[in-house]
């Protein structure tokens, strides 16, 4: 006799959206996700007995972003780190490409699982970067520059009073405040002679 058929999801229920059509014999899921994945089982039975038949779902997808790069400004000898993430089954793999060429680890730049890391900048590092995630079902990009900042010390803006006045017995405070990249290490002189720190 014709056998009647069901469908079940082993080890969790059918998805909410799943269909059965000709007499039950079609399972569909419309708009597979990543949960719907699992072993899935047909069962036909009449009088005369019954067989059962197993299938695996597996759902694969494209890779998508979870964390992107930003444009970032650094101060040469600063350290750069920059990370990528994205999801995706398989799980996405990274690469770095800079100015549309493949960056590869040297002495100085470290590439692990997303994460670029470039110890103490200089303007050579400078660029447009690409961190590409791929898997075999495609791959995304993730762009961001960095720019490098590096000038000698200069006053333009923060430039010392030529004269300051102050009574005897006072507090006086002298600021000296350079524009400079990278941080500049700073000196004082009273005349030509080093100055030293005292108990004032």
């Amino acid at each position: 006799p014709v056998p009647t058929i069901s469908w079940r999801k082993v080890n969790g229920h059918n998805p909410s959206k799943a269909r059965l059509r000709k007499s039950q014999a079609v399972l569909e899921i419309p708009n597979v996700q990543l949960e719907d994945a699992g072993m899935y089982e047909c069962k036909a039975e009449n009088s005369r007995g019954r067989n059962v038949f197993r299938g695996q779902l597996q759902v694969y997808t494209y890779p998508h972003w979870m964390e992107k790069l930003n444009d970032t400004q650094l101060d040469s000898g600063d350290l750069l780190r920059w990370e990528c993430k994205a999801t995706g089954k398989p799980r996405p793999t990274y690469r770095w490409l800079k100015n549309g060429v493949p960056l590869w680890p040297q002495s100085r730049i470290e590439t692990i699982n997303g994460v670029l890391m470039i110890h103490s900048v200089n303007l050579s590092d400078a660029g447009m970067y690409q961190c590409l995630a791929e898997n075999k079902y495609g791959t995304i990009y993730a762009s961001a520059e960095l720019k490098v900042l590096a000038s000698a010390p200069s006053f333009p803006l923060n430039q010392m009073r030529k004269t300051i006045i102050i009574t005897k017995g006072q507090e006086v405070v002298i600021e000296c405040k350079p524009q400079a990249s990278p941080k500049p290490t700073i000196n004082w002189k009273k005349g030509d002679k080093p100055l030293r720190e005292s108990k004032r």
